[in-house]
C-alpha cells in the first residue's frame, strides 16, 4: 500500500487547494472585521477577484468551500450572502497527507457520523428530513449534469448532522468538512470512474440513510451510515 498520495496528484492538489484556501481565509477575516457582507450580501465574484487579485475560478472555488461549510449561501439571481459568522479556528482542521491519514480519517468518520445518524433518527424534525431530501436532489442533479457533486454531497452530510439538533455533533462535523472534501475528491481521482452504476450505488446508500432517519429508526440509520462510510473507503482503496 502506498504511504503517501501520488506526487503529481498531491502537488497539483496542494497548489490548487492552497490558493482557494488562502482566498477563503481572506474572505473569512474580512467578514469578521465587518469589511464584507454589508447587509449580509457579499461583493460579486468579479469584485472579489479584483479585491484579492485572483482569478474568478479561484474565487468561485473559495465561495464553494464557504457554501459547503454553511458560512455563505447563494440566492439565485441575487448573489452570495453571509449565512452565519465564521470562526477563524474552523480553518485549522487536519488535512489528509497520506494513505494512513485516509485510514485514520475514515475511522473517525465512522465513529462520529454513525452516531450522528442514530441520534438524527430520534431528534429530527420534519424540516430536517425535508432539508436532507432537498440536498440529495441537488446532488442527483449535479451528478446527472456530469459535475463532481462534492459540494452537494457535503451539504447532505451537514443536513444529517443538523438533524441531530445537537450543537456538538454539528460543530464537529462542520469542523471536519475540509478533510471530508479531500477524501471525496481523492475517491474520484483514485477510484473507478463515476459511471451510472456507481452513481446509483451511492444514491441508494444516501437514500437508505435518509429513509431510516425519516422513519425514526436509530439502528437502521446507524447501519446505513456505517455501510455508506465503509463503501466510500473501499472506493478509494479498492477502486470499488
Amino acid at each position: 500500500m502506498l504511504d503517501s498520495l501520488p506526487p503529481s496528484l498531491a502537488a497539483s492538489r496542494t497548489h490548487r487547494l492552497s490558493r482557494s484556501e488562502h482566498i477563503c481565509r481572506q474572505i473569512i477575516a474580512a467578514i469578521l472585521r465587518g469589511e464584507l457582507g454589508e447587509n449580509r450580501k457579499l461583493p460579486t465574484e468579479v469584485e472579489l477577484a479584483q479585491r484579492y487579485e485572483a482569478s474568478r475560478t479561484t474565487v468561485r472555488e473559495a465561495l464553494s468551500r464557504l457554501r459547503s461549510e454553511g458560512i455563505v449561501v447563494s440566492r439565485r439571481g441575487s448573489g452570495n450572502y453571509v449565512q452565519r459568522l465564521p470562526t477563524l479556528s474552523s480553518q485549522g482542521s487536519p488535512q489528509i497527507a497520506s494513505i494512513h491519514d485516509v485510514e485514520r480519517y475514515y475511522a473517525f468518520r465512522e465513529c462520529v457520523e454513525v452516531g450522528a445518524a442514530g441520534i438524527a433518527a430520534t431528534a429530527r424534525q420534519d424540516e430536517d428530513v425535508q432539508a436532507m431530501r432537498i440536498a440529495l436532489q441537488a446532488l442527483q442533479r449535479a451528478q446527472l449534469e456530469g459535475q463532481t457533486g462534492v459540494d452537494e454531497d457535503l451539504a447532505l452530510h451537514m443536513a444529517i448532522a443538523r438533524a441531530t439538533r445537537n450543537p456538538f455533533f454539528i460543530s464537529t462535523i462542520e469542523h471536519a468538512l475540509g478533510p471530508i472534501r479531500q477524501c471525496m475528491e481523492l475517491a474520484q481521482n483514485l477510484g473507478s470512474p463515476q459511471d451510472g452504476e456507481r452513481i446509483q450505488t451511492i444514491d441508494d446508500e444516501h437514500q437508505a440513510i435518509i429513509q431510516a432517519i425519516a422513519e425514526g429508526s436509530p439502528a437502521r440509520a446507524e447501519a446505513a451510515m456505517r455501510a455508506h462510510i465503509g463503501h466510500a473507503r473501499l472506493r478509494i482503496f479498492e477502486g470499488g
